[in-house]
């Protein structure tokens, strides 16, 4: 919001306040300013002047001799080659010494013509033209008709004003106005506020707006409260200049008198207001209403826009004639044929606004002070401050009554506040009168209900505030938090400690880093069809649509974290980086539900890649590639790490995104038998071929499982001080029987003696039977507190080769 001091002096004196004070002022005080910007940008010695004649330069076509009376008690000859000079013009004329943004004005003799001073463009007096009329911004500034002559141009177009950029917080949609601005200055610098009362100057004639004009709302949940005045006889014009000034120091375009004016009071008071031609409207009457389905509507803007019936419209006896809250519709605008308005103002629910707003790409200061809510009470004395203006400006008579519909006024909250609270929230020691005397800087009633508490009445033009400790809020700020006395802390004070998943996740990055691989950091949002690529960990649930995604290819949650993995080895590759280790401990999300109404599941994820060479090829070693057991060999000491080694499960199988022949599913085993925690193995060639890359492994593994059953506190063995005993064993069975069956099986029947348990051979063929397998394994048994006897080793490995007997048919191979 872009406010002005000289606008804002008419409503609270800021004299003796400079705009860098006053900007440091509001800032501490809870609102950031941006920035002071001076719409005089070191112009001096600029006057109006009058042109009393133009005639052709005699040796240059494309200048003109320009005789102008600038009040200077002589006319002066100024040679000017602008298009639409034109004598009968009052225009801006820089004397000789005059400085314009990088020009010095002295006397000057064109083409061998005397040339007295120069006629100024608005881009030249450092005006931003983008603002004027189209033929306004190639050309010298046209003032308007009737502008007295040898004026200051600073003081005629504002140039000695001073912009305040607000950078508001969604919260603060007050301060979208300039009384809104003005009721923060005024209790920031403790002095009076004064504000128009448009009730008292508007002058109705007879003829009731009720015979011209009905209005009604068919839906009150999304605007409860909608009002029109009927103003005859208007003449459509320019505006003056000071209405001009201040809406393009706002950052507005100024259009004619009549759209000016519901601009400046939407300014002035954060209530935005539509004019309709009245003559345009069929049936006589206004109606809010949903729009209907492939209803089309063509906006101010000259763009067709189909409507979808959740968005709001308002519509006459036969069509919609305005989006409600954004933008007004072609067919009903006021042009310079106007004589007749509907002046409207309405109170249109935020979230309706924004809703439209967003799905038409559709963004309007109107919609964007309804989707902040406005003030529902400014509704009517809005709509009176145009009408009296169009009525002073724009030479329209206003017709007696304000026809409306809906709720008509809006209570005001009523809160109550515990002194003894607020000095305990603040650390100060403030008295009754001191809170009481700071409401009453921000207009706030108060009164007492008992002892220590006081009652709190909330202007509705403060939505903001709902309870006691906003109020806490409004006084600490204008108390001053420089002078919050700093106090020590009280009471039982906890050292800081993480928790057990904290410690776990911070130990897995350390390991992973010390590991040679590199932590990354992918977008939570992503592409729907990313969604589909890894959907193992789904379990048959659907990706979380966002409500306001900042595109389309951000627009759910992540339902694995692979995809922005693949995205940035895509990124390092396309710039010849293929040799990546890379990790991300990160959560994905889950619903199944259409429209949301939980929260979605979050699960916490870890997510590892590696592609091109472990190592770099040089004159005695070549380049040895990644493969599936680089990957296996990360994962496994995670799970070492963990404590869970024994507990791990690997079983091949093809999961979607995989290579089908190197990829496995990863299980882990616990009181509630085996539970799938993830998946690994390398990506399947088309989806490599797709994303152009080299061969690339992937695993992803659930995280929420491994913090289940690691315990809270690592727990570190002694290294051993007896010899352990070695055996191996060579057992054939079915082909379908996996090892990891095998293994979890010895280490379940081992007992304490068993200390480790690995596969080192797999072989088929040869003199084996079809359909069979031998794989070899060796077993270490150790005893903590002597050495082991060949005894002992054999009752616990005979019980072992039995139970691979009799649970998988295992025999010993000769």
């Amino acid at each position: 919001m872009k406010v002005s001091t000289g606008w804002l002096a008419d409503y609270t004196s800021i004299e003796g306040v400079t705009a860098e004070k006053l900007a440091e002022k509001i800032t501490a005080a809870g609102i950031e300013i941006d920035g002071v910007e001076r719409r005089n940008k070191g112009i001096s010695g600029i006057v109006t002047g009058y042109v009393k004649s133009k005639e052709k330069h005699p040796d240059a076509d494309k200048l003109n001799v320009c005789i102008v009376d600038a009040g200077q008690g002589e006319d002066l000859q100024i040679v000017c080659g602008a298009k639409n000079v034109a004598a009968g013009q009052t225009v801006p004329v820089a004397l000789v010494g005059a400085k314009l943004p990088g020009l010095d004005i002295k006397k000057a003799k064109l083409r061998g013509v005397l040339s007295q001073g120069m006629i100024c463009s608005a881009k030249e007096l450092g005006l931003n033209d983008k603002l004027l009329p189209k033929e306004q911004q190639e050309g010298i500034l046209v003032l308007p008709e009737g502008t007295e002559i040898g004026q200051d141009i600073s003081k005629l177009l504002g140039l000695d004003d001073e912009i305040l950029e607000f950078d508001l917080t969604p919260n603060r949609s007050d301060c979208l106005s300039m009384i809104g601005a003005a009721y923060e200055v005024s209790a920031i610098l403790g002095r009076e506020i004064k504000l128009p009362n448009p009730a008292g100057e508007i002058i109705e004639i007879s003829g009731a707006a009720a015979q011209s004009i009905s209005v009604k709302i068919e839906n009150e949940e999304h605007c409860n409260h909608y009002a029109v005045r009927y103003i005859s006889g208007v003449k459509p014009a320019a505006s003056p200049l000071w209405i001009q000034n201040r809406l393009m120091a706002a950052g507005i375009r100024p259009i004619n008198n009549i759209v000016d004016i519901t601009n400046y009071v939407m300014l002035e008071y954060g209530q935005p207001l539509h004019a309709f031609d009245a003559d345009k409207i069929e049936g006589g009457e206004l109606g809010v209403r949903l729009a209907h389905e492939g209803e089309v509507l063509t906006t101010l803007d000259g763009q067709e826009r189909k409507l979808e019936p959740q968005m709001l419209v308002i519509a006459d006896g036969a069509k919609a004639v305005g989006l409600a809250g954004v933008m007004g519709g072609l067919d009903t605008e006021v042009t310079a044929e106007t004589v007749n308005l509907v002046l409207e103002s309405a109170k249109f629910d935020g979230g309706t606004v924004r809703k439209t707003s967003r799905q038409l790409g559709l963004r309007s200061e109107a919609s964007l002070r309804f989707e902040k809510e406005v003030d529902p009470n400014a509704v009517i004395p809005a709509l009176n401050r145009a009408a009296v203006l169009i009525a002073r400006y724009a030479g329209g008579s206003v017709n007696e009554g304000i026809v409306q519909a809906g709720t008509v006024a809006a209570p005001e909250k009523v809160l109550t506040l515990s002194l003894e609270k607020l000095n305990r929230y603040l650390g100060t020691d403030l008295s009754l009168l001191e809170v009481k005397t700071l409401f009453s800087r921000l207009h706030f009633k108060c009164g007492d209900t008992a002892q220590g508490l006081i009652e709190v009445q909330v202007p509705t033009r403060r939505g903001d505030i709902s309870y006691d400790v906003d109020l806490i809020e409004e006084i600490a700020r204008l108390y001053g938090y420089d002078n919050i006395p700093t106090t020590l802390i009280e009471g039982v004070t906890t050292p800081g400690t993480l928790t057990h998943k904290q410690s776990l996740r911070r130990e897995l990055r350390r390991l992973l880093s010390h590991g040679g691989y590199q932590e990354v950091m992918g977008y939570s949002f992503i592409q729907p069809e990313q969604s589909k690529m890894f959907p193992e960990l789904s379990e048959g649930s659907q990706a979380v649509k966002l409500a306001m995604p900042m595109s389309e290819e951000r627009s759910v949650l992540r339902t694995s974290l692979l995809p922005q993995l693949l995205d940035i080895a895509s990124y390092n590759t396309n710039r010849r980086q293929s040799d990546l280790a890379l990790f991300e401990i990160g959560n994905v999300f889950f619903t199944d539900e259409e429209q949301l109404t939980r929260q979605p599941r979050e699960l916490p994820v870890l997510g590892l890649l590696l592609s091109g060479s472990l190592t770099v090829k040089q004159w005695n070693v070549s380049a040895q590639p990644v493969d599936f057991f680089d990957l296996k060999g990360a994962l496994e000491s995670v799970f070492a790490y963990l404590g869970l080694t024994d507990r791990i499960i690997y079983e091949g199988d093809s999961p979607e995104g995989y290579h089908p022949g190197r990829s496995a599913s990863v299980y882990l085993v616990g009181d509630e038998g085996r539970v799938k925690i993830g998946t690994m193995g390398q990506l399947h060639p088309e989806l490599q071929r797709e994303l152009d890359l080299v061969d690339t492994y992937v695993a992803e593994i659930l995280l929420q499982p491994l913090y289940d059953n690691t315990q809270s506190r690592l727990q570190y063995n002694d290294l051993p001080r007896f010899p352990g005993m070695e055996r191996d064993i060579a057992v054939v069975v079915d082909s379908t029987v996996p090892a990891g069956d095998l293994l979890a099986s010895i280490r379940a029947n081992g007992g304490t003696l068993l200390q480790s348990v690995q596969v080192f051979d797999v072989y088929t063929g040869g003199k084996l039977e079809s359909g069979k397998k031998s794989i070899a394994i060796s077993l270490l048994y150790r005893h903590g507190e002597h050495t082991l006897t060949d005894e002992e080793v054999g009752e616990v490995h005979d019980k072992l080769l039995s139970v691979l007997q009799q649970t998988f048919g295992a025999e010993l191979r000769k």
